[in-house]
Order: C-alpha cells, then sequence, then structure tokens
C-alpha cells in the first residue's frame, strides 16, 4: 500500500447529491476498512461543496465517530448540490484541497451526476496541476507527489439508474417504503370499493414503480421506459379496470413513476390520471405522490450489508490503484462484487438517458437489462382482469401446485404467480391443501384467478404447509391421488423437507409409474439452507425482522451497561446469523459452521470487560440457533453475566418464529414472482414434450438456474441439512474486521 511520495496514504469518503439510505453503513465500512488497512482516513463534510470549500469540510474520522450509525438513514456526513464544482475554478479549488489535505484515494458515494462529476474529476486532475503550478498556487513537487487521486465511486440513489451494478445503494430501502404504502392503500382501497392513483419516484428509470406495482399486485403501471403503445391508451386502461371490477376486484390501483410519458414524450401526471379516472368511471378516485418519505428512513437489511460489502470492496480498489488506474465502480451483479472502469458506466447511463430523449424505448429497455424486461412482460400477464381462454388445439395440462416445509414469508406470492400464469396459458391450476399430506388424502381443489387475489402481500401459505416426508404407505397413497386426479406435472414451493419429499418420490419411480411426471421445486425457507439458490424465498423477509428486532434491542440497551446475546434460526445453516451480524454491527456471530469452544467464549468475555471498563455501554453477540449443542443461549448468558463481575448485564434474546411470519418484503415477492413463472414455465415445456424430468430452480450467481434431483445428494450435506458450497461464507473475514474494537480504540455508547 502506497500513499504520497512524502506521506501516509489517507482515504477520504464523501456523499454527493441525494442522500439515500445505506450510505451510513457504507461510510462504516469505507472508515473502518481504511483504518483496519493502516490508512489515515478523512471525512469530506458537505459532499463536493465541501470538497471545494475545503478547511475545516475536511478532517479526520475515526473508528468510534461511524459507530452505532447502520441503522441510520440519510448520511452523517452531509450532501449538498454544488454547482461551484461544475466550473473549472471550482474543481482546481478541489484539486488544490486534496493535495493540501495530503490525501491521494477518495471514495465517492452518490447518484450518476455526483459521479459523473468524479470522473471529471479525474480526468481533468493533471490540467488542474498544471495550472496551478503554472500560476504558482501549488509547489512545482505537487504534480510529482500527487500525480494523480485514486477514486473508487459507489452508488447512492434510491432510483437505481445507474448501469454497472444491479441494485443502487438505497432502492431496496424505498422500495420498502413504497410496497409499504401500497399495502395500507390497498387495503383502504378495497373496503370502499374505491381507485386509487399513486406517484412514485422515478424521472428517468422506472424501477421503483415497475417493482413496487408487482410487489403490491397493482392493475396498472406507467413508466418512462415503457409508455403506453396505443394512442388511445387511456380507454384502455380504464376497460381494464372496469373488467377487473366485474371480475371480482373491489380496488383499483395505478402506479406512475414521476417521469412518465406517453409515446410522444409528452408528460403524463398522476394528476391526470385522477382525472381521467373520475371522468371515465364515475367513481371517487384517491390521488397519493409518496414524495420524499421514499428516501427517508433507516435502511433495509439488504441496504446495509449490500453497503457494507461495497463499502469495504471501494476501499481495497482505492488502496490497490496504481497512479493513472481509471476511477472504478464498485457494484454488486450476479450477486458478487463487480468493478466496471467509471467512465463506461458514465458513458452507458447517459445512452439510455439519450435513448429515452430520442424515443428509442425498445432500446432503453434492452439498455435496463433482462430482468427489467422480464419483470415487465409478466406484470403484463399478472395485472389482466382475467385469462385469455384456452386455445382449443392446446393440451391441457392438470398442474398440481403444493406449499411444504416450514413457512416462509412469499409462499403465497409465489402460488399467486403460478396459478395466474398457468392459467393465462390455458393450463388447469390444481391447489393442493396441506402439502404432502394433502396429496395423500387427495385434497386438491381447481383454483381460478380471484381465488389468488390478495396473495401478493400476504405471509404464511393460504395453502397450508407442514414438514412430512412421505414414506412407507404415504408413497401409494399419493401415487393413487396423481393418478385419479390426472395429474400431468407438479410444483412444490418450499424447504428442505420439501426437496426431500420430491427427491424420495423421484428415487421410487421405479416402483410407482405415477411419480414420471414433470415436477419443479422452488426454494422456499427462511434458513436460506437449500442447494442450486444462493437467496431462498423468505430469507429477506426474516432478515429484516431480525434486524429490526435488534435494532430496538440496542436502543433499549444503550439507557445502561448491557450485553445482549440474540438468538436466531437457521438450524444449522448462519446464514441468518452472519448476514444480521453484518447488517446490525454484532460484535460476536457464533455460526455452527464454524462451531463455539470454550476458548472462543473466554476470549470474547475479555473483549466485553475490557471495553466496558473503558465506557462502553452495549454489546451485541449474535448466536445460530444449532450454533453448539452444549453452549447454548442460556448457558453464554449466565458466563458472561457471572464473568463480569457486576460491570455489566447480560440478557438474551430469542427470536423464535417472528422471523417467520410478517408479510413477505419487495424483494422476496419479485423473487417468489420471477421464480414461480419461470419455473412454472419450464415445467409445462417439459410436459409437452413427454418428459419427467425433476428439478429445483433457484438464483445462482444472478441467474435462474435449474438442476436435476439426481444431483440432490451430491450438492448437499445432508447431516447438517444445508449445501456444500455457502457463498456468504466468504462474507466473513468482512464482519470480523469491521466488529473489532479498532485501532486505538475508544469505546463509543454503542455497538456497530
Amino acid at each position: 500500500m502506497a500513499g504520497s511520495q512524502t506521506g501516509p496514504t489517507r482515504v477520504a469518503v464523501l456523499t454527493s447529491g441525494g442522500d439515500a439510505p445505506g450510505m451510513n453503513p457504507a461510510i462504516r465500512a469505507v472508515v473502518r476498512t481504511a483504518l483496519d488497512a493502516g490508512a489515515e482516513t478523512y471525512a469530506i463534510y458537505e459532499g463536493f461543496r465541501g470538497l471545494v470549500t475545503g478547511g475545516d469540510a475536511i478532517r479526520p474520522i475515526t473508528w468510534d465517530a461511524v459507530g452505532g450509525i447502520l441503522h441510520r438513514g440519510g448520511t452523517i456526513i452531509g450532501t449538498a448540490r454544488c454547482l461551484e464544482f461544475f466550473t473549472v475554478e471550482g474543481r482546481q479549488r478541489a484539486v488544490r484541497n486534496l493535495i493540501e489535505a495530503g490525501i491521494d484515494r477518495l471514495v465517492v458515494i452518490g447518484g450518476d451526476g455526483s459521479l459523473t462529476a468524479a470522473d471529471h474529476l479525474w480526468r481533468e486532475w493533471p490540467d488542474h496541476m498544471a495550472a496551478m503550478i503554472a500560476d504558482g498556487t501549488l509547489p512545482p513537487d505537487a504534480a510529482g507527489r500527487f500525480p494523480r487521486i485514486a477514486i473508487a465511486a459507489l452508488v447512492g440513489s434510491i432510483d437505481n439508474d445507474m448501469t454497472g451494478t444491479d441494485m443502487t445503494i438505497g432502492a431496496d430501502t424505498a422500495l420498502h417504503r413504497i410496497t409499504e404504502a401500497l399495502d395500507a392503500i390497498g387495503s383502504t382501497a378495497t373496503s370502499h370499493q374505491r381507485t386509487f392513483v399513486v406517484e412514485v419516484m422515478g424521472r428517468r428509470c422506472g424501477y421503483l414503480a415497475l417493482m413496487s406495482a408487482i410487489s403490491a399486485g397493482a392493475d396498472w403501471v406507467l413508466l418512462p421506459e415503457n409508455p403506453p403503445e396505443h394512442e388511445d391508451w387511456q380507454r384502455i386502461l380504464c376497460d381494464r379496470l372496469r373488467e377487473g371490477r366485474k371480475a371480482g376486484r373491489r380496488d383499483s390501483i395505478v402506479v406512475a413513476a414521476e417521469g412518465a410519458h406517453d409515446r410522444d414524450g409528452r408528460r403524463i401526471t398522476a394528476v391526470e390520471v385522477k382525472e381521467l379516472l373520475e371522468r371515465e368511471l364515475g367513481e371517487e378516485v384517491r390521488l397519493t405522490i409518496l414524495g420524499h418519505v421514499q428516501r427517508g428512513g433507516s435502511p433495509s437489511a439488504f441496504d446495509r450489508y449490500m453497503s457494507t460489502v461495497l463499502g469495504s470492496a471501494a476501499v481495497h480498489e482505492a488502496l490497490a490503484a496504481a497512479p493513472g488506474d481509471p476511477p472504478q465502480l464498485i457494484g454488486m451483479r450476479n450477486n458478487r462484487v463487480t468493478r466496471t472502469p467509471l467512465g463506461e458506466c458514465v458513458t452507458a447511463t447517459q445512452d439510455l438517458t439519450l435513448a429515452l430523449e430520442e424515443r428509442r424505448y425498445a432500446d432503453a429497455l434492452t439498455l435496463r437489462g433482462g430482468s427489467f424486461a422480464e419483470s415487465l412482460q409478466t406484470l403484463r400477464t399478472l395485472v389482466k382482469a382475467l385469462p385469455k381462454p384456452p386455445s382449443p388445439e392446446q393440451r391441457r395440462l392438470r398442474i398440481a401446485v403444493l406449499t411444504a416445509g416450514g413457512p416462509a414469508p412469499g409462499m403465497n406470492t409465489a402460488v399467486r404467480a403460478a396459478v395466474r400464469v398457468g392459467l393465462d396459458r390455458g393450463h388447469m391450476m390444481l391447489g393442493v391443501r396441506n402439502g404432502f399430506l394433502g396429496l395423500i388424502e387427495d385434497e386438491l381443489d381447481e383454483m381460478g384467478w380471484m381465488s389468488v387475489r390478495g396473495w401478493t402481500s400476504a405471509g404464511g401459505s393460504e395453502l397450508g404447509t407442514n414438514r412430512h416426508v412421505p414414506s412407507g404407505s404415504d408413497l401409494y397413497a399419493i401415487a393413487r391421488t396423481l393418478e385419479a386426479r390426472k395429474v400431468d406435472g407438479l410444483l412444490v414451493v418450499g424447504g428442505w423437507s420439501a426437496y426431500e419429499a420430491v427427491h424420495r418420490l423421484f428415487s421410487e419411480r421405479d416402483k410407482y409409474p405415477a411419480f414420471n411426471l414433470p415436477t419443479m421445486c422452488l426454494p422456499a425457507t427462511i434458513d436460506n439452507n437449500l442447494p442450486g439458490s444462493e437467496i431462498a424465498i423468505g430469507t429477506d423477509t426474516a432478515l429484516n425482522s431480525i434486524v429490526e428486532v435488534v435494532d430496538k434491542i440496542k436502543q433499549s440497551a444503550v439507557a445502561s451497561s448491557r450485553c445482549f446475546v440474540v438468538e436466531v434460526m437457521g438450524r444449522q445453516c448462519g446464514f441468518l446469523a452472519l448476514m444480521s451480524g453484518l447488517a446490525s454491527g454484532a460484535e460476536r456471530v457464533y455460526l455452527h459452521e464454524e462451531g463455539v469452544t470454550l476458548a472462543d467464549l473466554q476470549a470474547d468475555l475479555g473483549h466485553l470487560i475490557a471495553g466496558f471498563h473503558r465506557g462502553k455501554r452495549l454489546g451485541l453477540m449474535i448466536r445460530n440457533e444449532m450454533a453448539n449443542p452444549v453452549y447454548t443461549t442460556p448457558f453464554m448468558v449466565s458466563l458472561l453475566e457471572e464473568e463480569s463481575g457486576g460491570l455489566f448485564e447480560v440478557r438474551q434474546a430469542i427470536l423464535g418464529h417472528l422471523q417467520q411470519g410478517g408479510n413477505p418484503t419487495p424483494f422476496d415477492r419479485i423473487q417468489a414472482t420471477r421464480l414461480s413463472r419461470r419455473g412454472l414455465e419450464a415445467l409445462v415445456a417439459e410436459a409437452a414434450r413427454g418428459g419427467s424430468a425433476a428439478q429445483f430452480i433457484g438464483l445462482e450467481g444472478g441467474q435462474v438456474r435449474l438442476h436435476d434431483f439426481e444431483d440432490f445428494p451430491r450438492l448437499v450435506d445432508h447431516a447438517s441439512q444445508r449445501p456444500k458450497t455457502q457463498w456468504w461464507m466468504d462474507l466473513r473475514p468482512i464482519a470480523a474486521v469491521l466488529a473489532k474494537p479498532g485501532p486505538d480504540h475508544d469505546p463509543g455508547p454503542t455497538a456497530g
């Protein structure tokens, strides 16, 4: 790690543009990773304005200064618009201030405008340096000491509107805010048989509008990238809503992005849509403009751990950069940290904006990426008032759908999507009550389009679920049901026991010919312990439930000297423990994968005692429920409190089944919808060609992939009921670094 030629390496961080939830976790990760690497760390307050102003706006920031900020929205170092930076004189002052502070590495967190400005700063650096040396503003040796500044960029924007990353910091939290509002609006709209028009942010990007429409089960959406295709779109919209009411819908919700417009580029406002619907439908229509409530508040679990991982990676990128290396945008693509030249990302984002301005909407959709267009196509199916009638010449398949294993938020969302996509393709959908027991007892009912109305946001499983794995006479009963009901395909949404049950049926095909039918498993479990999928349906909801409770625990504990041991679910898979530890700033995470020893507990006790002696007021430990059969949560609590000598109190919080409850998060709803559609389509295609593949589907590396059940035993650690490969264990070192007491530690009041 090299600094300037005459001093130590100094890393600075700034936030610019509109604030976004998750900026604070990113700041925390940048500061602590840089300090742990031995660099001096600075904060530039008020964004590029502080960079231009200099002086006290650029000052050192310590390890403890970023403690206890993970749960806070906005940015603790401030942000501001700075027109002066977009002048030559302003950028020259910025260069001079950085050089005078001895800063040669910079992490910039902001939106497309801020990152474009950062790219300009890097490109113009030699010219500004030469000009200031020529006029005597800088000494002649400055060019040798600071030939270039290394820049790493993170995208902080709720709009998710920049290329180079699948998700921008703050977008997931904004989607939470919108979905929560739409859920609340939906309940009152249903009560009064009323129509609502809801405007969400997104001037040039319809991500929030599209994904919130999918998440909340909206009836229509207006996007910048996909204006209404017909000139008389107003009539089509009104006809669609009328058809929905005739079909039995009691409410209608139209979501409009603030940048929505027609094919000619004329803006379509939410007020205009409200007035249209009132005039044409002859009913009262309510308008809700969510505004800046979408931008504020505590960041979601995803924004916390993604920002943490990206912030850590940005520091390593900046420290490793050689003079002249171009700035890199540190993003998340296909669930992995990626590095892309910032200039390329800026250009690609500008190309997309130009495509919208030139009304090349097909190009704009392509530039948004395949998952955006796929989601739009899925929404078009889900918002129909009724499915299109089956074609007389097509084969109408009979597909059974069931949920099995422990309840997971998002199960209902997956079933709804499968039923509606299947019916729209002309097939008959059969709902199986009570998991595999329902197949044993022949509890199957035909499902209609409106029978899954309102299931998008509902937690648990409306069909019913349990962990029963069939064996012995169960197998004969299931075979009899499949034959009697003439089932052509089986779609199973569930967890470990669901996969075990399907593998049992697959293994018994030689004895029971009825099991030779296409079968598809969708991963739905809060434990995230299934092969073939990096994130299971329900996991994100459970993680947010944990983080929300831990936030409250931390608030209660900081009033006195107290340590909490929080036990989370996961069985023998430590995903929830590790990721909630990253998202909550826990000082210690105990995993079944690593085990727990008495030496570990002694070391942790020593760290706690030392910290509380120096003024610490809160300790936070997170324990996987099966981390160790002997060193249980009550044991740990008793040990720590006994050995603390009264220095601090110790409390336990066993979160239990609240982690399985609640309405699914937008992430889980979107993933459930996507996997359900793709899984059903694969199932139908297999049946159409006369195949009988038994498969499970999931997201790996951000891509939807299928695996055959004959590979199931090879991919799992059966004794521990988890996959042999657990990608998230690669994040363990980051969690360990950020949880350290820190160099020259002076404990703050909170963990984090």
